[in-house]
């Protein structure tokens, strides 16, 4: 591609009314006032003053700026340009939008997960984000925390947690099926110092709340790491009428269970590097699976174990501890546990394992999340960074929805693809006999897509 004009013969005047950068936003934020966002808003808020005033409205502003790429407070000066007061009516200046954040208090973040709830339900009857699962398939709940980088002293709650860097912790809990990408059911702003299990129990509740709302079918799973493996986690999600699959730490006990496994019980699995064996059916691999029972937490009273299946993958050290010149008597591995409730009958050792290793997933979503809205943390008000991550939530889920609805390669695709082919399209508006007509780019890669989102929201009328 080359400039086609000499500079002398090419200037620029910011002076048309009429233009729109961002026209994606009329069928998303079309889609968000369809699924209530506004009126569970004004129903669920009571923040106070004249700062909580219109909450539906100013929520409804924080999720289309994040939608259309905001990552922070003065970002959403990006819906008061050219004619998007034509589009939209109400469009708050970035000075009002954080005077409502900062007039959040913890109860009002709490009404404001309430409102997230209720709004991914009404999503979820309109798109499905979570396909069709049957009775016999499983639904996935992970749970994961991520550390979100700030920098300064000025922000309340920051601090060095486990990646060493000074930040917020943002706790998480994803919903999908083997045929969907997650959507975030619940989510909880922690300080930076914090234990990644703290408040684990109480979000798990919510997520498995926000769960039975959707009103999907299938099993659920929950999926932890490490981190979360306690009884108070555990428990939580068995309380719900869900099963657990949990790495674990390797203490003492899950040693003596390792230990005991017979080398007969070892089952070769796909694992990089692994070669399939036509003839016989079977992989060369040096990554291995076995099971054996475990009886978790026993160190608790009787009524508070809980037992399951450990399941154990076992791979080749390959830098042993060795003296110098010294070599090892017999070969020695890595092992890699989990605890599962899962009945052997659903989940035989290979397939609970393949499952289990899925809940890496999770981390895609906290890349996309950090990739948009969570870029930065904007506040230095604890509360108001909280609110912004609900906020970030709820623009996730709604661009998620978004992209199915587009009918295009947009049902898996990241949050930043579908903003910058389907929200960030420039429009110029054009009227005729009191109706909008929509002038978009010539030959737009991605039209057939997002004419699909359009038609959806606003269907042709049928001729008499």
């Amino acid at each position: 591609m080359k400039v086609s004009h000499k500079p002398a013969a090419v200037s620029v005047s910011f002076d048309e009314p009429n233009l729109v950068s961002a026209a994606g936003l009329l069928p998303v934020m079309t889609l968000a006032r369809d699924a209530g966002l506004h009126e569970l808003a004004d129903e669920w808020l009571s923040v106070p003053t004249d700062k909580g005033a219109n909450a539906g409205l100013k929520l409804a502003s924080l999720v289309a700026g994040m939608v259309a790429g905001a990552d922070s407070i003065d970002d959403m000066a990006l819906l008061r340009h050219g004619g998007m007061k034509r589009l939209f009516t109400t469009c708050y200046a970035p000075s009002t939008l954080g005077s409502f954040l900062r007039s959040f208090t913890f109860g009002h973040v709490r009404q404001l997960d309430a409102v997230a709830s209720r709004f991914l339900a009404n999503l979820v009857s309109r798109a499905p984000l979570l396909g069709r699962p049957g009775p016999e398939d499983f639904v996935f709940v992970d749970l994961d925390d991520t550390i979100i980088e700030v920098h300064g002293y000025a922000k309340q709650g920051s601090g060095y947690g486990y990646s060493g860097v000074r930040g917020l912790n943002a706790l998480l809990a994803t919903v999908s099926t083997k045929d969907t990408v997650p959507v975030i059911a619940a989510q909880r702003l922690r300080k930076g110092a914090v234990n990644s299990a703290r408040g684990a129990k109480r979000l798990i509740t919510d997520a498995l709340s926000t769960l039975k709302r959707l009103r999907t079918g299938g099993r659920v799973l929950c999926r932890f790491d490490s981190a979360f493996y306690g009884h108070d986690s555990v428990a939580a999600a068995l309380a719900d009428g869900a099963a657990v699959s949990v790495t674990v730490r390797m203490n003492p006990a899950v040693k003596r269970a390792i230990a005991g496994i017979p080398e007969t019980a070892w089952k070769t699995i796909e694992y990089p590097d692994a070669v399939f064996d036509e003839t016989t059916n079977t992989w060369v691999s040096k990554a291995e699976v076995a099971e054996t029972v475990f009886t978790a937490f026993s160190s608790r009273k009787k009524a508070e174990q809980i037992t399951g299946r450990l399941v154990v993958r076992r791979i080749p050290e390959l830098n042993p501890k060795t003296a110098d010149g010294q070599e090892t008597l017999f070969d020695t591995h890595r092992h890699h546990a989990f605890f599962t409730t899962v009945d052997t009958e659903l989940l035989d050792t290979v397939a609970a394992d393949k499952i289990h290793r899925k809940h890496a997933i999770i981390e895609q979503v906290n890349a996309d999340l950090k990739d948009s809205a969570l870029a930065h943390l904007p506040s230095g008000v604890f509360a108001a960074n909280s609110a912004w991550l609900v906020a970030a939530v709820m623009a996730y889920n709604l661009t998620r929805a978004a992209g199915i609805l587009s009918a295009g390669p947009f049902d898996k695709a990241r949050t930043g693809t579908i903003r910058r082919k389907l929200i960030h399209v420039p429009a110029r508006i054009a009227t005729s006999a009191r109706r909008i007509l929509l002038h978009l780019p010539e030959a737009w890669p991605w039209q057939r897509p997002w004419q699909a989102l359009f038609d959806h929201l606003y269907p042709r009328l049928q001729p008499a």
